[in-house]
């Protein structure tokens, strides 16, 4: 839980790994987060995945993420994000990851609705061409829903966290996965009732769930009721929509057979008559080699091998390169276009310091029952009261664009979705005042990021 500290906090923010200058968070989670970075000798926009080695030395995962990091590294499939190279310093591991601009296929699906058959199928071809692949080199993904489903500039298909199971699970003597995790509205039956799993299967359920989703435009499994979901789940009680046409309906069905003995595999479904039609083979680039030295250098002690961390004391820039970036279709002018989409996270421009945009939204988070934590130009809020999909927890930083001119950004940590929008709507009546005001005007500014 997120609490205010009374004790002051260092103003340094690190803004350089090695040859990468790092930009702002993009993702966060239990044992790491990621942000965008650059690569200062090529331009090349990266992401980067940060993991804190003394957690994951507590947890006995330094082995196991190893053997899991080289093997990713040999994934080199056109539809899954690739991994670059890992760093290490004496306090953290970094995984550098493709950066793909394209934005989640979540977005597509929650602003506009169902797709039509044939971009369902391509991006359900593109999937399952993916895990195929993966799991024919024992790499599974136990945790695939349209969130880690990413579109590459052209709009191809790119699953992320792809092989870093270790940071949510781990195999027990009998050779299965017990752990439940992964979003419940995706997960397998078997996986629900802890039994012991086959990754295999249980990632085709997933998959047979998103595909609904493509094609449906909502989930085939959802209750508020926890209990009632779960019941829901284990006996496929899922009802298709008229429009599926029959080809999509038999092949639906057969994935979502909640026995794993008798589930669709995958060679099943690449001979599907409806999976088959208008199919078109991954194109490989073998262009990369693999080499394991930097994962070693990486785990290792040795400070000859460890990258480089500088700081700096001011409030992480914000240039031309990184605001392109951060919005889809490099349209700039979306992020500063009020949108009443419901996104997971938003943005607003602000004349005002650092320090006082950051005290303000504290002031007015508080009387909403939120909990803060804050650290120089970033800021945690957690609701202690949990919602429909457990506390909402809301991520905040501020970036510098010009010396008078700053891009506050508000990132849906964990939650639900609808709920943020919420607060997020509440907050931005106690800020008028911090808000940019342009022609006299507040502009109360969401982005499609």
């Amino acid at each position: 839980m997120y609490r205010a500290k009374r004790a002051a906090l260092s103003p340094k923010v690190k803004r350089r790994v090695g040859k990468y200058e790092l930009g702002r968070t993009i993702g966060e989670g239990t044992f790491a987060k990621v942000r965008f970075a650059k690569n200062t000798e090529t331009m090349e926009p990266v992401a980067i995945k940060i993991l804190d080695k003394e957690k994951v030395q507590k947890l006995r995962l330094v082995e196991q993420i190893r053997r899991e990091i080289c093997t990713m590294k040999l994934i080199k499939h056109p539809n899954v994000v690739r991994l670059h190279e890992v760093m290490g310093s004496k306090a953290r591991i970094f995984i550098v990851l493709e950066y793909i601009t394209g934005g989640e296929l979540f977005d597509t699906i929650y602003t506009n609705g169902r797709l039509k058959e044939e971009e369902a199928r391509k991006y359900f071809q593109q999937l399952i061409n993916a895990v195929d692949y993966c799991h024919s080199r024992g790499v599974y993904h136990r945790d695939l829903k349209l969130e880690n489903l990413l579109l590459d500039a052209a709009g191809n298909l790119k699953v992320s966290d792809f092989g870093l199971s270790a940071l949510t699970e781990q195999v027990k003597a009998d050779g299965l996965l017990h752990t439940t995790c992964g979003t419940p509205n995706y997960v397998a039956p078997e996986v629900i009732e802890d039994r012991g799993y086959d990754g295999a299967a249980a990632d085709i359920w997933s998959c047979g769930v998103i595909l609904f989703i493509l094609l449906a435009g909502f989930l085939p499994f959802e209750d508020e009721n926890i209990i009632a979901l779960y019941k829901k789940i284990s006996e496929a009680q899922f009802t298709c929509p008229s429009w599926f046409s029959t080809g999509a309906k038999k092949l639906i069905t057969r994935i979502l057979d909640p026995n794993p003995a008798t589930r669709i595999t995958i060679p099943q479904i690449l001979e599907d008559p409806w999976f088959k039609k208008g199919f078109k083979p991954p194109v490989f680039d073998d262009k990369y080699e693999t080499s394991f030295d930097d994962v070693y250098a990486a785990f290792g002690d040795s400070e000859d091998q460890h990258v480089k961390e500088e700081t700096e004391h001011k409030p992480t820039s914000m240039n031309a390169f990184e605001l392109i970036s951060l919005n889809q279709g490099l349209n700039l002018d979306n992020l500063f276009e009020a949108k009443e989409e419901h996104k997971r996270e938003t943005r607003f421009t602000s004349q005002c310091p650092p320090k006082e945009i950051i005290s303000k939204i504290a002031e007015a988070a508080r009387p909403l029952g939120f909990d803060i934590q804050k650290k120089n130009y970033k800021m945690r809020m957690e609701n202690p009261k949990a919602g429909r999909k457990g506390n909402l927890n809301v991520a905040t930083e501020v970036f510098q664009v010009a010396p008078s001119l700053h891009v506050v950004e508000l990132k849906k940590a964990k939650g639900d979705t609808l709920e943020f929008q919420m607060f997020y709507r509440s907050l931005s009546t106690q800020l008028k005042d911090v808000v940019w005001k342009c022609g006299g005007e507040v502009e109360d500014n969401s982005t499609v990021a």
